[in-house]
């Protein structure tokens, strides 16, 4: 589904297994965890766990881990709210709010219990039957009523909410540095950054004398080398959390690297 289409509230949910990934945030969201466990793990490596009846914000144009575990004998079952540009360009017209202060709070923010939020999650419930999200327009009142809520309860938020800047041109290295664990594609890294994909490429080639590609798979081996053989972790512990898609690719990789197999370290 592409990012304009999605709908603007979303319910995850999971029985038995527990599922993990990482994915790039577009929007801001706004979520209730309903039932068993999320853990999430922003770029500068902070982890954050999220239990039955917790709330969270989550801001736009960040790349985030998960891990989703079903409560025991339960199930995973999470709600949320995405506050898209668009419905809140129109917010900030509609209420005449100026320009704040951008303000500069952690990727995933964990909100503290208040009786607006969950009466508002708890609203939501009557709309979902038979798998069949709300209209259009009732979504799009929901989505508003949120804002004024988040609004209300952490007035900081709005230099958060209503920046509508893109990700401007910023440090190469000291970025890929953050973030060269995640799995995603060039194009993400490249918008993150504040370029088009062909200036990345070539900013990319100038700084690291090599391709983004070549980079992230060396700089993935040299942490996992660091992990196994300092911090005496499994190849089978590391190898999602350093942007590999499976192990065997790993093991290869990493053998023909060092000489060696991760197990043999």
């Amino acid at each position: 589904m592409a990012e304009s289409e999605r709908p603007k509230i979303g319910y995850s949910c999971y029985f038995t297994r527990s599922r993990e990934g990482e994915q790039f945030v577009p929007e801001h969201v706004f979520s209730y965890q309903l039932s068993g466990r999320l853990t999430m793990t922003d770029n500068s490596r902070r982890t954050q766990i999220f239990n039955e009846g917790d709330f969270r914000f989550i801001r736009r144009n960040n790349l985030v881990k998960y891990i989703k575990e079903p409560a025991p004998g339960g199930e995973f079952k999470s709600v949320s709210i995405y506050l898209d540009q668009q419905s809140l360009r129109n917010f900030s017209i509609q209420h005449a709010i100026e320009r704040p202060v951008i303000s500069s709070p952690g990727t995933v923010i964990k909100l503290k219990p208040h009786t607006l939020y969950r009466s508002y999650m708890d609203s939501l419930q009557p709309y979902r039957q038979d798998d069949l999200l709300i209209s259009e327009e009732l979504q799009q009142l929901k989505v508003n009523e949120a804002i004024l809520i988040l609004l209300q309860t952490y007035p900081t938020l709005a230099g958060v909410l209503f920046d509508f800047s893109d990700p401007g041109k910023i440090d190469l290295e000291g970025f890929m540095e953050k973030n060269f664990h995640f799995n995603v594609q060039m194009k993400r890294f490249a918008y993150l950054t504040g370029r088009s994909l062909a200036t990345f490429k070539r900013d990319f080639e100038k700084i690291f004398k090599t391709t983004p590609g070549q980079w992230l798979q060396q700089r993935r081996l040299q942490e996992a080398y660091y992990l196994i053989k300092e911090k005496g972790q499994s190849a089978s512990d590391i190898y999602l959390d350093l942007g590999f898609e499976d192990l065997s690719h790993f093991s290869y990789a990493f053998k023909n690297k060092f000489g060696l197999a991760p197990s043999k370290l």
